[in-house]
């Protein structure tokens, strides 16, 4: 008898293990997927991850006390050859001791569904006509065609079918005769027959169908390696020097300003890597950036390049999938954050684009993973892969360890073209509102540079960093605000469609015509979201044509597209949006930037509140002043005098580290502390309370002054759960295989008391 241990799409810890039955044991191998019983009656799919094992006892005692082991079977092989490569299932394992996630959350976060479901993937087919086998000489087929004279839509449907399947003359046809394939719709298009016609030549017998599996996946143009940009003095100079970084490091930081042509530098790395016969990784941190960046890599790739994101359907995703597993995957994979999980035979190079973003962070559902971290581990499992973290304003951690010699190191500090940096001019609204010359959320300074630039036929972005109508909703007779009644948060104001919807849980409902507690109708927004920008700045500039991009208007699969490619065509020429529109996206008309409220991001009550605030003004700055025209960005604020505000201005990164690293050091944060967060849940608030307050009481008791709280997060009851958050500061070169067991240990202690059977616990590594 031999056994397997088998990881199982369920969030629970460790592994199960099963019995091979002989008939199957040919098959099993470590990365295949198993059908497997759970319980009474469940089947999973799941994957071998061990195999062959000696299994622990597993003992069962029966009715006289005798004891026998027990082991259930696994039911079927899906698999000949295994669907995960050994490099996969290592960083599965790290991702879940790292961020302490069960194995069955990385699991399912790492395969599409098609592969996880019993019934699953099906490919896609289509259904092909050729003329069947008894009419493949001309005599017959002459007969048959002269017998159908009254049905004169058959014949000339038939005659046609000929024509496209390659027979100019009848007395080219025989059994020998090699056809072209049609497909049906082929058929139907060029003739303009109805389904009818077509099927009336089945029904003869004279033509048959069959299905052909034809996939899904675009094949593109052979790649045109000529088709790429020479690169620029500095873009050669960063070039080289990526490469002599490279031959010491394995991961290395290029710090470039915005349009300084990273992109560029990016192509001729994937190149070099391409001609070596390696593979490359190419991440991105939001959907919308792939869609300008895939029109640059096809012209140079063509079909060597594959797209993997979220966006595609699941189908499309297990093409891409079972393509990289085959003899010719693709040499280039473009994708946002869980393209990591995607088998690489040969992997030589990982570029990681806007690589201090936030988005590479998975919140929920669990593994909370940072794709950075995760995808420089799965370059060092690839003996020759190199790393490449690519932004114009860097992240603590990755600026710091380049600084410190653990990363190499390269600086571009001019702009393509030499192309000046915007000018960027304070403008100081708390003294505006004050005299009362606001006009809304615009300055006067900013409207007139709006109102010149679109007049000079430029475009021009307007920055909010908070989608909907309004953030809330006020009374102004009593003050009542509505709220989620599932969550601690008020609602947010949805103008267009006129409802009221939590960001959190997907609560809505309709604004009310008068206030619940004292029926007054005078019901008005507080403070503005996209939605009321967009709504405000149509009455001012009526002539202005206007796209708004926030996650409301990008829901489907083709928005972003449509967006973006609506801006750069000119067909929009003023854009408002959230922190989607900072990162990376070149639009060659934009003059003019207006960061609307830079105080809504510095006042946020998180310690890397500055740390973002600065990249997010960095980055949508740089979307101003392109094609040889220096831009001009409008920083409204109520506070210019913070130094951040200045560094901003002066595109001054270095003074900004070096202020934040002093200040990190001090109230140990990272990059010289890394931070755990637990977290309590649970629907009685004083079930979580009381927890919360023994745990901290006993991971105190382990970590000492490590730990703080357990305190209130800043929204402390999301879809009806209370919370409470631990937080732990654990210093550099701290034996974290220990921190993890010790928390786990504590944990399962707690929860063994029966007050919390439904208490939820959870761990955020590295939270953001």
């Amino acid at each position: 008898m031999t056994y397997a241990n088998i990881i199982l799409p369920l969030p629970l810890d460790g592994l199960f293990t099963y019995t091979i039955p002989d008939a199957l044991a040919p098959k099993v191998q470590i990365g295949v997927r198993v059908i497997v019983p759970l319980g009474k009656s469940k089947r999973y799919v799941g994957i071998v991850a061990e195999y062959p094992i000696t299994p622990p006892a597993a003992e069962k005692r029966i009715g006289n006390g005798e004891k026998k082991i027990v082991y259930k079977d696994i039911l079927e092989v899906l698999d000949a050859t295994p669907v995960l490569l050994p490099q996969q299932l290592r960083l599965w394992y790290w991702i879940a001791d790292y961020y302490m996630s069960p194995i069955g959350d990385v699991y399912k976060a790492a395969l599409p569904s098609g592969l996880k479901e019993q019934d699953g993937y099906r490919p896609r087919t289509e259904l092909y006509i050729r003329l069947a086998d008894n009419f493949r000489n001309e005599r017959t087929l002459t007969l048959v065609i002269d017998s159908m004279k009254r049905a004169t839509k058959q014949v000339d449907a038939l005659m046609a079918y000929l024509q496209l399947a390659g027979v100019d003359e009848m007395d080219q046809i025989s059994p020998q005769t090699e056809f072209r394939e049609v497909t049906r719709e082929e058929l139907m298009n060029v003739t303009h027959a109805s389904i009818g016609i077509i099927r009336a030549l089945l029904d003869r017998k004279i033509l048959v169908t069959y299905e052909k599996e034809v996939g899904r996946l675009n094949h593109g143009s052979p790649s045109r390696p000529e088709n790429m940009k020479p690169l620029n003095e500095a873009q050669t100079e960063a070039y080289n020097q990526i490469l002599i970084q490279m031959m010491g490091h394995r991961v290395t930081l290029l710090h470039g300003v915005t349009s300084s042509g990273k992109t560029e530098i990016y192509i001729h790395l994937i190149q070099k890597a391409i001609n070596e016969k390696k593979q490359v990784l190419y991440l991105l941190p939001e959907i919308a950036l792939t869609i300008q960046i895939t029109e640059r890599l096809k012209a140079v790739f063509g079909d060597q390049l594959g797209i993997y994101h979220s966006k595609y359907s699941d189908a499309e995703r297990v093409e891409i999938w079972q393509k990289q597993l085959s003899d010719n995957p693709y040499s280039v994979i473009l994708g946002a954050r869980s393209a990591i999980f995607l088998p690489f035979h040969r992997l030589g190079l990982i570029i990681i684009d806007e690589e201090h973003d936030q988005s590479y962070k998975q919140q929920d559902p669990a593994p909370r993973y940072h794709a950075r971290s995760a995808a420089i581990v799965l370059g060092q499992m690839y003996p020759e892969a190199k790393t490449l973290l690519g932004t114009a304003t860097p992240s603590m951690e990755s600026y710091y360890n380049a600084k410190q010699g653990k990363y190499g190191l390269v600086e571009l500090t001019r702009r393509y073209k030499d192309i000046q940096l915007p000018k960027i001019e304070i403008v100081d609204i708390k003294d505006l509102y004050r005299r009362k010359i606001m006009k809304g959320a615009f300055s006067p300074r900013l409207l007139s540079a709006v109102r010149e630039a679109l007049g000079r036929g430029e475009q021009a972005i307007l920055f909010q960093n908070r989608r909907g109508f309004a953030p809330m909703v006020e009374c102004r007779q009593c003050g009542w605000v509505p709220k989620c009644p599932n969550c601690d948060v008020s609602l947010t104001h949805h103008k267009n469609m006129n409802y009221l919807s939590c960001h959190y849980c997907g609560y809505t409902m309709k604004v009310p015509d008068v206030c619940p507690c004292c029926e007054s109708e005078d019901i008005r927004g507080r403070g503005y979201g996209t939605e009321k920008i967009e709504d405000e700045i149509s009455f001012i500039f009526p002539e202005a044509r206007i796209a708004r991009m926030d996650l409301d208007t990008t829901r489907t699969r083709n928005a972003y597209e449509r967006l973006i490619n609506d801006f750069s065509a000119g067909k929009s020429n003023l854009l408002i949006g959230t922190q989607m529109i900072t990162k990376g996206l070149d639009f060659d008309k934009v003059s003019v930037v207006g960061i609307l409220n830079a105080d809504s991001m510095l006042n946020f009550p998180d310690f890397r509140a500055y740390e973002q605030s600065f990249m997010m003004m960095s980055q949508v700055s740089g979307r101003a002043g392109r094609k040889g025209k220096q831009g001009l960005v409008i920083l409204q604020t109520k506070s210019p005098d913070l130094p951040i505000i200045r560094q901003v201005v002066n595109n001054d990164y270095q003074s900004f580290y070096n202020d934040l690293l002093v200040e990190r050091h001090d109230f140990h944060y990272p990059p010289f502390y890394r931070l755990i967060y637990v977290y309590l849940k649970h629907r009685d608030e004083n079930i979580v309370n009381t927890a919360g307050l023994e745990l901290g009481s006993r991971l105190h008791e382990v970590f000492g002054d490590r730990i703080l709280g357990p305190d209130k997060p800043a929204v402390a009851r999301v879809k009806t759960l209370s919370i409470r958050k631990i937080m732990l500061k654990l210093e550099i070169g701290i034996d974290y295989a220990r921190v993890r067991q010790s928390l786990h240990n504590t944990i399962h202690e707690l929860l063994k008391d029966k007050r919390y059977g439904a208490l939820q616990v959870y761990f955020d590594v590295d939270p953001l």
